[in-house]
């Protein structure tokens, strides 16, 4: 039981002795105490007057008294108005101390065979090219989530879905055929992703150059610039060319089959490496080309059904201006699927394999309406689940440059961004002398721990839901709230706690209760015990963010009572027991914390 717990119900008995009536933990509000004020916990005595009848300080000025004469926990106590400050008892930051030191994975709960089960959708590449920076964001932020529900008690199905197939897969295709030779990822030394994504920028490159010929053709012919661009971007031969190898892949072409299956091949094999550099994975991976022809499937029968609706020209289309939106295609005039077409197929077959209590999309912000649409198709189309899916909307990473093009080449390629970090990481470390003593392989592995962390905690650290500017310099920096900062803490405290162990310095199994304790000292076990509490929020809120602020905290917290206060060089035998106990205690927890963002922590640093 969480101290919480156990004043929750102190007071629960409090105001059955002094008012004669029950009542329930919601109505009780416990509060950290600020810290203008004496004290650690607050009870908010207003949402009790019509029980007690009297004024606020009475209230809280009646309660307190009873549970400093009735609880051990509470030492002291003093009322500022309507608010009661609590004091907690010095033994009982000990004793709860000794509990989270027995509990090695304090704060998570863990999931039983009856536990919900959520599914989480995140990454979602397209084959026509390597991931680059806003994947990373994105495949961060789904793994974390993952972690940080799993940890809040859930079963959890991590998920993929590979947009294998369409329009901008056929571009690199047809480009390869043209401009390509028989180029392989062998033949080059590319990456099979990388290879595959210089052919999408060359599909660009030429059919640009094809547009900007017809539409100087057609001005000279006296059509308007604007008519004879758009004319233009329809007439490219590059793009009728694609649009038909579409069609023909639709249709089953074996030869357009054959390549198609072997540069997806290629651009797999790349994205496995990028996904074990970025320490992510997934337990089950969805391809568009299985799901599309389900979703095919669905907009047919919602067609029969008169759910959707057949224009002239054969495509398919829902109409949703009764729901406030407007009509959204289904299937093009051609018969060939849109993503949200796909999506519907996704989503059937995930809860055909899976009894999903609850389905997580992890996918930009730019895609707000996309899945307020699917919501609602979903629903029509007879799926109980439809209206309940979470889409867990965030923010584009922005570059000092501007937003990435793929198409264009311009990206900051995941590949190359991981090198950076990593490369950095290394460069950063050995001029602040952080590596003194380490063999060339431990050097480079902690350097790509460092990195990685740097990378991780930089982007998982901002409210996913905001916009935000990605400076590799500054996610490096061993100083203010960084990542690297976070983990030379940890390596400092495992530090500590190695020398202990040299000098032969044995921790007790139980901790002395009769120990002064500072005020620093007692805010940190404060702060590990809300360990829980914010693993719970987090997953709530579906936020890592609140994890990261978190860590940060505490590392800032210890590192001033690390300052302030004599370790190993304390005399008194129980003074050293007991910060050696708290030290280990805030490396097991920030370690859990970063482990919740993906993040590993150095033994050494």
């Amino acid at each position: 039981m969480t101290l919480e717990q156990t004043l929750t119900a102190d007071v629960q008995a409090a105001v059955k002795a002094l008012y004669g009536q029950d009542i329930t933990p919601q109505q009780i509000q416990l509060q950290k105490t600020k810290r203008e004020f004496e004290g650690h916990l607050t009870l908010v005595a207003f949402p009790l007057l019509r029980i007690s009848r009297k004024k606020p300080e009475e209230t809280a000025e009646e309660i307190g008294r009873y549970l400093k004469e009735h609880t051990e926990a509470v030492a002291a106590y003093n009322v500022v108005k309507g608010f009661l400050n609590l004091v907690i008892a010095p033994a009982e930051w000990v004793k709860m101390l000794a509990d989270i030191d027995a509990d090695a994975t304090y704060g998570y709960t863990a999931p039983t065979e009856k536990s919900p089960l959520v599914m989480i959708e995140y990454s979602s590449p397209n084959t026509n090219k390597p991931l680059h920076l806003g994947h990373v964001r994105n495949n961060l932020l789904g793994w974390s989530m993952a972690q940080i529900q799993e940890a809040c008690g859930n079963r959890v199905v991590k998920t993929n879905i590979v947009n294998d197939r369409g329009i901008h897969i056929c571009k690199s295709m047809l480009a390869w055929l043209k401009y390509g030779n028989g180029e392989t990822p062998e033949s080059s030394g590319k990456k099979g992703d990388h290879l595959i994504g210089d052919y999408y920028v060359a599909f660009d490159k030429h059919y640009k150059a094809q547009v900007q010929d017809i539409t100087a053709r057609l001005i000279a012919e006296g059509i308007d610039e604007e008519t004879a661009i758009a004319r233009a971007k329809e007439e490219a031969p590059l793009m009728q060319e694609a649009r038909a190898m579409l069609v023909k892949w639709e249709q089953g072409d074996e030869e357009v089959r054959t390549l198609w299956r072997r540069m997806n091949e290629w651009v797999y094999e790349g994205f496995a490496e990028t996904y074990k550099a970025l320490g992510v994975s997934f337990d089950k991976i969805y391809y568009e080309s299985d799901t599309y022809l389900e979703g095919k499937e669905k907009v047919e029968e919602g067609l029969a059904k008169g759910i959707f609706y057949r224009r002239p020209d054969g495509s398919v289309w829902a109409d949703l201006t009764a729901e406030g939106l407007d009509e959204k295609l289904l299937l093009r005039s051609d018969g060939t699927s849109v993503y949200m077409t796909q999506d519907i197929g996704t989503a059937k077959l995930r809860f055909r394999d899976y009894p999903i209590d609850k389905m997580i999309y992890v996918v930009g912000n730019e895609q707000n309406y996309h899945f307020q649409v699917l919501s609602i198709l979903l629903d029509k189309l007879g799926f109980e689940w439809g209206k309940s899916l979470v889409h867990f909307s965030y923010g584009m990473v922005e570059l000092p440059t501007g937003k990435m093009k793929s198409r264009e080449g311009t990206v900051v390629d995941a590949d190359d961004l991981v090198a950076e970090m990593v490369a950095q990481a290394r460069t950063t470390a050995d001029e602040n002398g952080k590596f003194a003593d380490m063999t060339e392989d431990e050097k480079n592995e902690v350097a790509r721990i460092v990195g990685m962390g740097a990378l991780k905690y930089f982007l998982l650290k901002v409210d996913a839901r905001k916009n935000m500017m990605f400076n590799p310099e500054e996610s490096i920096d061993f100083n203010g709230n960084t990542g690297p900062f976070i983990q030379y803490t940890y390596a400092r405290i495992r530090s500590v706690l190695r020398k202990a162990q040299d000098a032969g310095i044995v921790l007790p199994d139980t901790l002395p209760t009769h120990i002064a304790l500072s005020d620093k000292e007692e805010d940190i076990i404060q702060h590990i015990a809300d360990f829980k509490a914010v693993v719970q929020a987090a997953g709530q809120a579906y936020s890592p963010s609140t994890i990261a602020a978190y860590c940060y905290d505490l590392v800032k917290e210890y590192n001033q009572f690390y300052h302030d206060y004599p370790i190993l060089r304390e005399e008194d035998a129980d003074k050293r027991a007991f910060r050696l106990v708290l030290s280990r205690n805030v490396a097991k927890v920030v370690r859990l914390g970063m482990n919740l963002l993906g993040i590993e922590m150095p033994e050494r640093m």
